[in-house]
């Protein structure tokens, strides 16, 4: 058994790169948003023509980068999403949300201090992890059963 997991929120951090190493030897595929902030943000007034208006500057980007996520978390056995410490990360809410009503298992992996605004979306959550190494832990646990040393 393989698992397909998308790798969804804050991009300022090394969590991702830690996960995917971690997981090395696991039979996982894992799947991401653009984590280049200035093209997901950029996207659509690079690729379509430029916006006046910040808005639909905005809009274009979102819309473009909806295309990636929308299949990333369809074809997603498994959706993590990370909160982290310096930003709000309203996409990741969203992410959790949108896997969650897709019956998605859902990982959530944030720390401590965001455990009562994240409440709602942790009680979706089939675990609610605190550092990378846990996720992989969980991955490893899922495909082969085994715990950790």
């Amino acid at each position: 058994m393989g698992l397909n997991v998308y790798l969804s929120g804050e991009i300022h951090t090394d969590w991702r790169e830690r996960i995917i190493e971690g997981a090395q030897g696991l039979d996982v595929t894992f799947n991401a948003p653009v984590t280049d902030h200035a093209a997901s943000d950029d996207c659509g007034v690079a690729i379509l023509g430029a916006e006046e208006n910040k808005f639909w500057h905005d809009r274009k980007g979102a819309l473009m980068n909806s295309i990636r996520t929308s299949k990333g978390l369809a074809d997603a056995d498994v959706v993590v999403v990370r909160f982290g410490d310096k930003y709000k990360q309203w996409n990741a809410a969203f992410d959790a949300g949108y896997a969650a009503a897709l019956g998605k298992a859902l990982i959530i992996l944030q720390p401590p201090e965001h455990d009562h605004a994240l409440k709602e979306v942790n009680a979706a959550a089939q675990a609610v992890a605190r550092e990378p190494e846990e996720v992989v832990a969980i991955l490893r646990y899922t495909l082969t059963g085994s715990l950790p040393d």
